[in-house]
C-alpha cells in the first residue's frame, strides 16, 4: 500500500521524490490509532497527515491540547524516517521534539506537513507544520529523530 495524499482536490501534480511503502502494519496503530492519526501522503521528503478534532482532544479550556500537535510531528517524522532505513538494517526513534505553539485550534481537523530538512547517517531532522483548516500556521515542530542499527533478532 503507498500512502497517497488527495486532500480533497481532483488533481495534483506528480510528485518527483520516491513515495515509501507503508505496510498495513506501520499505518497508525497504538496510540496513534488511539487519538485518530491518518497519515495521507508519506515519502522520504514530506508527509502529509490528519487528525479530526473530538472533545477527547481537547484541554479544559476546549482548545485542542498541545501535546496531540507534538504526538502527530513525532509520529509522522519517526515513521517516514524508519520506512527509509529499514532496508538499511537501522531503526529510527524520536530524539527530540520542539514545539513551538502560535495559535489555538478549537475545532474541524488538524493539519500537519512534515519537511525533511536533514538526512544524516545518524540523525535526520524535520520541521512540522501544523494548520488548521484555513491553512493558519498553528505550531511548528521541529523533530530531531536517530538512526541506529537494529536491534538484532532473536
Amino acid at each position: 500500500m503507498t500512502a497517497r495524499w488527495s486532500g480533497g482536490r481532483a488533481s495534483r501534480p506528480a510528485i518527483s521524490r520516491s513515495h515509501i511503502r507503508v505496510p498495513p502494519r506501520m499505518l497508525p496503530t497504538g496510540f496513534d490509532q488511539h487519538y485518530g492519526l491518518e497519515i495521507l501522503e508519506m515519502s522520504d521528503e514530506e508527509v502529509r497527515a490528519r487528525v479530526v478534532v473530538e472533545d477527547h482532544h481537547k484541554q479544559p479550556a476546549g482548545l485542542v491540547h498541545g501535546g496531540v500537535f507534538a504526538s502527530m510531528a513525532e509520529s509522522v517524522a519517526s515513521i517516514a524516517t524508519y520506512l527509509a532505513v529499514r532496508d538499511e538494517g537501522k531503526t529510527a526513534q524520536g530524539l527530540a521534539n520542539q514545539t513551538s505553539f502560535v495559535r489555538p485550534i478549537l475545532g474541524g481537523t488538524v493539519h500537519a506537513v512534515a519537511r525533511r530538512r536533514h538526512r544524516g547517517r545518524t540523525t535526520w531532522l524535520w520541521e512540522v507544520d501544523i494548520t488548521d483548516d484555513q491553512g493558519r500556521l498553528c505550531a511548528l515542530v521541529r523533530m530531531t529523530v536517530a538512526v541506529r542499527d537494529a536491534p538484532a533478532r532473536a
